[in-house]
């Protein structure tokens, strides 16, 4: 990650600074099988919380490497979920006003079991696994609090995938 300040000049002419920070793009997997949605949960140390999410991430040291296999890697690593079926289907930015980073979201199914392999900042790291009916709820009811697993479930739902 880098932070920088830019020097800038407004519409009006007048200058400022803006500051940016660029982070490398990540993956958010959607894993899905006959109605039931996986999540994972974690402590989010800059918020102090445990979080319920759908799994995510990025290789920042293979920044060749593919979204599809970055999401097949954060699938099983985090879930131990293998997906036969991988569909891309969209891409969003977290906060654009002041960060790069955009993440790439995936819907996986034909889902099988693999190994669990988390990295060591996610040795807490517990999975579940709901209905869709109880992750609207979760939303709803202020559970899931994550901006980009209410995101990808929203776009996927206007999409009709789920």
């Amino acid at each position: 990650m880098k932070v920088h300040e830019d020097q800038i000049r407004r519409r009006d002419g007048s200058s400022g600074i803006y500051g940016v920070v660029d982070k490398p793009d990540f993956v958010i997997i959607v894993p899905i099988q006959n109605g039931i949605v996986h999540l994972v949960q974690q402590y989010r140390y800059p918020i102090r919380q445990r979080q319920w999410e759908f799994p995510q991430g990025g290789w920042e040291d293979r920044s060749d490497a593919r979204p599809e296999d970055i999401a097949r890697g954060e699938l099983e690593e985090e879930t131990g979920l293998l997906a036969d079926e991988i569909q891309e289907v969209g891409r969003l930015f977290p906060l654009y006003g002041t960060v790069t980073q955009s993440y790439r979201i995936f819907l996986a199914s034909e889902l099988s079991m693999g190994r669990r392999q988390p990295d060591p900042e996610e040795q807490d790291l517990i999975t579940g696994a709901f209905p869709v009916p109880e992750l609207e709820r979760m939303i709803l009811d202020g559970i899931i609090q994550d901006a980009g697993t209410v995101a990808c479930f929203g776009l996927l739902r206007l999409k009709r995938l789920i």
